[in-house]
């Protein structure tokens, strides 16, 4: 499992024009899940990332989780995360 998240002001999710899911303040987390991925691996990530604390507190310090300050969480499925890149130029997604 890979994740890459960002902490955000808003965020949306578009296709063809469309607006599929957006937030405002919150993380936008991508996300590819490999196969040897169990519910384990998913609740211990699910609960890093609810607890990281990436946002600010009254006095500036990152002190505060996405759950302290209420904020949303889009989800994107990035499957490319999971691709190697061991041999050649061309990433490989076997």
């Amino acid at each position: 499992m890979r994740a890459v998240l960002q902490r955000v002001s808003r965020a949306s999710v578009d296709v063809a024009g469309t607006v599929i899911a957006a937030i405002d303040r919150g993380i936008l987390l991508l996300i590819g899940i490999a196969d040897g991925d169990g519910p384990d691996d998913i609740a211990w990530l699910s609960g890093k990332i609810a607890r990281l604390r990436i946002f600010t507190d009254d006095e500036g310090l990152m002190n505060r989780s996405v759950v302290d300050v209420g904020g949303g969480m889009l989800v994107v499925s990035q499957f490319t995360l999971l691709a190697s890149t061991a041999k050649g130029n061309r990433p490989s997604f076997i």
